[in-house]
């Protein structure tokens, strides 16, 4: 699972673009108690989702022309200029070239072969994500893509990915770990194909103390199920759910002997 000792390759950042942000705030407040921390009069409206005050995601307005309300993975590299130029040239977009965000760090926003969005943080100040793998935060990073094997080799290329395959009920699913230590230890997310009417994506997992009551409050606070609470044996119980603005994302209730 997910830790903070962030390496490369490892998810290090996460954020989501709102088109009203002040409502995401609320929405994800009701849902995982989070509390909002604008970044500052400079930050152009993005700031910080904390738990016990350590941030566990980011939210800002979306800035791409044409975005969708969406959650960005962000994966930890040492150079995000390299690593953007390894994109285009392993047939992926550079959607916005590696910039300075002020002293935190250096970023990029990419797009894989497959159309899979995702980013690349090269820390300076701000070095990741406080806290992950424990309630309410992020737990678990999850790529949806046409062709698995394609997707793979992109990834592995840019990261050094390991894989390993696991049966699960319909499908192969594919589990990622970073390149540095123990693979079961080092994996944070897996490799699913494309199911019928979905876009490929990264979903971000959230970890929850209880699933069926966490879709509960993305309902009442005007959220919508994507697909309903279900145990995933061996997994833990997982549900896919939407903030109002139709950004997606999955919450994971883990099997104890696991988590």
């Amino acid at each position: 699972m997910l830790s903070t000792d962030f390496v490369t390759g490892a998810p290090n950042w996460l954020d989501l673009g709102s088109p009203d942000t002040s409502a995401s705030a609320q929405f994800y407040g009701g849902v995982f108690q989070w509390d909002f921390q604008s970044a500052g009069p400079d930050a152009g409206g993005y700031g910080f989702f904390q738990k016990d005050g350590k941030t566990v995601a980011a939210l800002g307005p979306l800035t791409e022309e044409g975005a969708s309300p969406a959650w960005t993975v962000y994966f930890q590299t040492p150079d995000a200029d390299a690593t953007a130029k390894a994109v285009e040239q392993g047939g992926g977009t550079v959607r916005v070239a590696p910039f300075d965000v002020m002293d935190a760090g250096r970023m990029a926003c990419l797009t894989d072969p497959g159309g899979a969005e995702f980013s690349v943080w090269q820390p300076a100040a701000t070095k990741g994500l406080e806290a992950t793998s424990e309630d309410n935060t992020l737990l678990w990073a999850e790529l949806h893509v046409g062709d698995v094997p394609a997707a793979l080799s992109f990834y592995r290329s840019l990261f050094g990915w390991r894989s390993q395959e696991m049966e699960a009920p319909g499908m192969t699913y594919t589990v990622l770990s970073h390149a540095e230590g123990d693979q079961q230890d080092a994996s944070f997310g897996g490799l699913a194909p494309l199911q019928e009417g979905m876009e490929p994506r990264w979903i971000p997992y959230f970890c929850v103390a209880d699933a069926d009551a966490t879709v509960g409050r993305a309902q009442e606070n005007g959220g919508s199920v994507l697909m309903p609470a279900a145990d995933v044996p061996d997994v833990g119980r997982i549900a896919w759910l939407a903030d109002p603005h139709g950004a997606p994302f999955a919450i994971l209730k883990p099997d104890p002997r696991h988590g």
